[in-house]
């Protein structure tokens, strides 16, 4: 058979316009025609006479050619348009990749690692590439007399390399380990650094980090209400003093306020009874300026004394206001110097009026000593050292000397050591006025008296009369208010002027709070039937 007739019948069969009928010869596979022309060393599309002289011998080829051909696997799929390598792939015959079955580790550890996913080390030195195992391609093995085609030389460009190539290997794991650790004491240590650094900068101040400057809001050089706390101190601390008293083995701290121009100064007599009749009283002015004083007069039942100091200029007196204009509730202010903290301020209000306190006489002292107070009550903290001091409303007038507080386990007030808890007597300053005059002016007080001897052991509601005389002391002074209103030995005061008094203190109270010749309406209960009784206060002088 010519090589033209072989050609024509080899492209009949790949033609599908051949008419049906029985098949001239065994079909030619496209992909054994594509085989044979690669395995002969033909070059794809040069003529089979050309590539062998003889039309006979070509002939005989195509003969044995059909028979490989008919002996050889039918491809599963058309031809590989990409036939060279390494797009095309040694053909439909290669075996199929054998299964992979995974490897579980044992428990408590983890798969082993895949090189193939080695991370990728850009300061490695390139290694060779690993071996691949040979393809199916390769280790396939093509039909007998079908020549293999050359394998395509290796391309450098095409070499493993990169971060999935797994070329760093294992011995690089080391070095990246020391790397990282390197790092992280480099860290480590610049932050260590730093910190010291700056410690230190801000504990000595180096480049300004140890100065701070706070936001602050500038000085106000603003008036004060007057009626408010700030402006009532600041008109009346000028006229307040300290007083300072040493006498034989005592000595002591109190207040007291200017009275007048001519140095006159009002205390308590607590206050300098200390300095006795040999003692030093120096005064001390809010400004600084201190001077000696003298006593002018004093008074125990009244718990009053008059100072005067000389050669003293600028004198600040403070106003007086009136006591009966008092009313529960008012706002005040006490100034003084407690426990010797000259120029203290505190405010209260007013907590009662006509509040009858007995002070001074306990622990053995005379009880000429013993003050008959019908005060004012007041919760601004007083403690001691504020005796004689100003309580003042707010017009900032005196409406009251600070005398005496009821501390804290203490059944009655005091004028020694103790606390404030919110209870303060102050003498009110219509009283104080009419003493402190008379001292100024006499130099001893007088007190109302209704020449009557009380018994103050009595028991009962009221005050009751001695019924016999005692100690020299008539029951009632013969000629006196009482006797000539009426009253008897015996007989008991219930009220005066309608107000209920409980004990002997608080009549006496009530009637220290007048003036000798103001007259009062006295309850009296006799055989236990009351009447009234009235008459004219008297007079005696003090104690």
């Amino acid at each position: 058979m010519s090589g033209r007739s072989a050609r024509s019948r080899r492209f009949r069969g790949r033609g599908s316009g051949r008419p049906p009928g029985p098949p001239a010869g065994p079909s030619v596979p496209r992909g054994a025609e594509l085989v044979q022309s690669v395995g002969s060393g033909r070059p794809p599309g040069t003529p089979r006479g050309q590539a062998r002289g003889g039309g006979a011998g070509e002939c005989g080829e195509s003969m044995d050619e059909g028979k490989a051909a008919d002996a050889a696997p039918r491809p599963l799929h058309g031809e590989d348009p990409y036939g060279t390598p390494p797009y095309g792939g040694p053909g439909p015959w290669a075996p199929a990749p054998p299964v992979q079955h995974p490897v579980t580790p044992a428990r408590g550890t983890g798969p082993p690692p895949d090189p193939a996913f080695a991370r990728y080390d850009p300061w490695a030195p390139p290694s060779d590439p690993p071996s691949d195992p040979p393809s199916a391609a390769q280790s396939a093995t093509p039909p007998s007399g079908v020549p293999v085609p050359p394998a395509p030389s290796p391309d450098l460009w095409e070499a493993p390399y990169g971060p999935h190539s797994g070329s760093a290997g294992p011995a690089a794991e080391p070095r990246r380990r020391r790397i990282a650790a390197v790092a992280v004491l480099l860290a480590l240590a610049a932050g260590s650094a730093g910190g010291v650094a700056g410690a230190y900068a801000e504990r000595h101040g180096v480049l300004g980090l140890g100065t701070i400057e706070l936001s602050q809001a500038p000085a106000e050089d603003t008036g004060r209400d007057p009626r408010s706390v700030a402006g009532i101190a600041e008109r009346a601390l000028p006229g307040v003093v300290t007083i300072h008293v040493r006498g034989a083995g005592e000595q002591g701290t109190g207040t007291g306020f200017v009275l007048d121009g001519r140095g006159h100064l009002l205390t308590n007599h607590h206050v300098v009874e200390p300095a006795g009749d040999g003692g030093d009283i120096t005064v001390t002015f809010h400004d600084g300026q201190t001077a000696a004083a003298e006593v002018v007069g004093t008074d125990s039942g009244y718990d009053l004394a008059v100072l005067r100091v000389r050669e003293v200029f600028g004198l600040r007196p403070l106003p007086l206001g009136n006591s009966d204009s008092v009313r529960v509730g008012d706002p005040v202010v006490a100034i003084g110097a407690p426990y010797d903290l000259a120029g203290t301020v505190t405010a209260g209000i007013i907590s009662a009026r006509e509040r009858p306190i007995v002070a001074g006489g306990g622990n053995g002292g005379d009880a000429g000593d013993v003050s008959y107070v019908d005060a004012l009550q007041t919760d601004a903290p007083i403690n001691p050292g504020n005796s004689g001091g100003p309580l003042m409303d707010t017009e900032g007038r005196v409406i009251g000397i600070n005398s005496a507080i009821r501390a804290a386990g203490d059944g009655s007030p005091a004028v020694g050591p103790g606390g404030s808890v919110g209870l303060g007597f102050a003498i009110p300053v219509n009283q104080a006025k009419r003493v402190a005059e008379e001292l100024i002016n006499t130099g001893r007080a007088t007190h109302p008296v209704i020449g009557v001897t009380l018994d103050m052991d009595y028991s009962g509601d009221g005050a009751r009369i001695t019924p016999e005389a005692g100690r020299g002391n008539a029951p009632v002074v013969p000629g006196g208010p009482a006797d000539r209103a009426g009253v008897e030995a015996g007989d008991v005061i219930t009220a005066v002027d309608g107000t209920r008094v409980h004990s002997g203190e608080e009549l006496i109270v009530r009637i220290r709070s007048h003036r000798p010749g103001d007259r009062l309406e006295l309850t009296v209960e006799r055989g236990g039937a009351e009447r009234s009784v009235s008459l004219v206060l008297g007079s005696a002088t003090g104690p």
